[in-house]
């Protein structure tokens, strides 16, 4: 049955294929209510989803669901009986990034569909993954993969879908296209569907003009310094975007990435003091740090579903609990942190706010950081992110090899950590029977919970910052650069 475009925005942005979504297992449904680190959230188990036998039969079930049949389109039609079907072969398709030309030919032929304004819903899913798995394969080669760059610049001039059409356009722009013709693209798109009211399409937008004229980061000096903790007026009603964040300082988690999601991002922690954490009671000592990677799988920006990790400010708020032996090989062993954007479901305090100040806009989000910040577009993704739907981003391990996700050998500065859809992803490393050898999750929620009397809560926020030469460009953050800046 035909579907209005409305209600494909609505099916796009909110069956939950977003932050955890279905690319990996789904969340467990039931989550801890209390903030508090248990000791045996540390414990570490010996994991038979991680022996070499059991990697293997895993790497063989996704193999065979890229066997060369599985892309006939003549034999498993885009339908709704063949939803499950395509689901699992492109998920498959991603993980192992197949180069054939039967499965190029196969994603380009359901990208055509992009161009029909009459899917069914279940058709739509179909679409929107080929157009995600699509972005990885065309930005790991867009020379051998020209057919899907064909493909999207079709879609960016002639699909009726806003969304799919500026997330065809965002692909081409990471992909190279040069920033007179991305901005000519731009503006047709602009006035393509001039009068259409779409938020997604709106931010990705301003997204991919941010790209083409990036804007300038402010003093990173302001950000390090400033505390997200106002107390809050027992007569001030909270917004129902932004409830009111409780009345006493909180820690401050910072990660500072670089524009290349490839690499590795750095983590540092300060107290609800202001006093950063380090790795002893030394005031010389090195800062207390871990690297995560905030890549996306898809090579997606953050705006789209399963892309990078938006920059911006988070909500941290416990844990969810250890994951089983099925939610095993997607999050680790370890509990997830939880953090939360603007507008999602489920936190509890998320911001304060004085008297008549809160009204859930974009100056209230603003409110919360440094003056000089105010006018930063890139800081608040978050901000937009949460409006248009996106949530379940965590911190969290991985229990899969690093050699399961094919694309991670384009990203060697990166080795040992696995990307995500979205998530925070922390090391975690196993030998061939299933022992644990290394394991960045238990000194994050042990530290995390150290600053704060045994609780996990507080503030995450997110920034890339660009290198300081161009050597650095392809380095990731360093301990040293943080350390410099703080020492202003």
């Amino acid at each position: 049955m035909p579907v209005s475009s409305q209600a494909l925005k609505l099916l796009k942005w909110s069956v939950l294929w977003l932050g955890l979504g279905l690319i990996f297992p789904k969340i467990l449904p039931a989550e801890n209510t209390a903030f508090s680190l248990q000791t045996q959230d540390l414990i570490i188990e010996q994991q038979p989803r991680a022996t070499t036998s059991a990697r293997r039969s895993h790497l063989q079930e996704q193999q065979d669901r890229i066997a060369p049949e599985r892309f006939d389109l003549q034999r498993y039609p885009v339908t709704d009986a063949n939803e499950t079907q395509w689901r699992q072969t492109l998920w498959a398709t991603a993980l192992l990034e197949p180069q054939s030309p039967i499965v190029i030919a196969a994603i380009a032929q359901i990208l055509e569909l992009a161009m029909n304004p009459n899917l069914s819903p279940s058709q739509a899913k179909t679409v929107q993954m080929a157009m995600q798995v699509g972005t990885q394969l065309y930005l790991g080669n867009p020379q051998k993969l020209a057919l899907i760059g064909d493909r999207f610049q079709n879609i960016v001039k002639n699909s009726p879908d806003p969304e799919w059409s500026v997330m065809a356009l965002s692909a081409l722009v990471q992909a190279g296209l040069k920033p007179s013709l991305a901005q000519t693209e731009l503006q047709q798109l602009q006035s393509r569907f001039q009068g259409v009211d779409n938020l997604a399409f709106k931010v990705a937008l301003q997204d991919i003009s941010e790209q083409l004229k990036p804007s300038s980061l402010p003093p990173l000096q302001d950000l390090l310094t400033w505390q997200i903790s106002p107390q809050t007026s027992p007569s001030s009603p909270s917004s129902p975007s932004f409830p009111s964040s409780p009345s006493f300082p909180s820690p401050q988690l910072y990660v500072f990435c670089r524009p290349n999601r490839g690499l590795l991002c750095r983590a540092v922690l300060k107290d609800g003091n202001g006093q950063f954490r380090r790795e002893t009671s030394q005031p010389q000592a090195p800062l207390w740090s871990v690297p995560l990677l905030t890549r996306s799988l898809h090579g997606l920006r953050w705006n789209f579903v399963r892309g990078q990790t938006p920059q911006g400010i988070y909500r941290i708020e416990g844990t969810m609990p250890r994951p089983s032996a099925t939610y095993f090989t997607a999050y680790g062993q370890f509990p997830l942190v939880k953090v939360f954007m603007p507008f999602e479901s489920g936190v509890q305090n998320f911001i304060a706010t004085q008297p008549g100040q809160m009204s859930g806009d974009l100056n209230s989000y603003y409110s919360l950081l440094p003056s000089s910040w105010r006018q930063y577009a890139p800081i608040a993704q978050t901000y937009w992110a949460g409006r248009l739907g996106r949530s379940l981003i965590r911190i969290h391990g991985s229990g899969e090899p690093t050699s399961f996700f094919v694309n991670n050998q384009r990203f060697p500065q990166s080795d040992g950590w696995n990307p995500a859809i979205g998530c925070l992803s922390a090391q975690e490393i196993y030998d061939q029977t299933g022992q644990l050898t290394k394991a960045d999750m238990p000194n994050i929620l042990k530290t995390l919970a150290e600053v704060n009397g045994g609780k996990i809560e507080g503030y995450l926020i997110v920034v890339e910052i660009p290198a300081t030469s161009k050597q650095g460009t392809n380095q990731a953050v360093s301990l040293a650069e943080i350390e410099a800046v703080l020492q202003k």
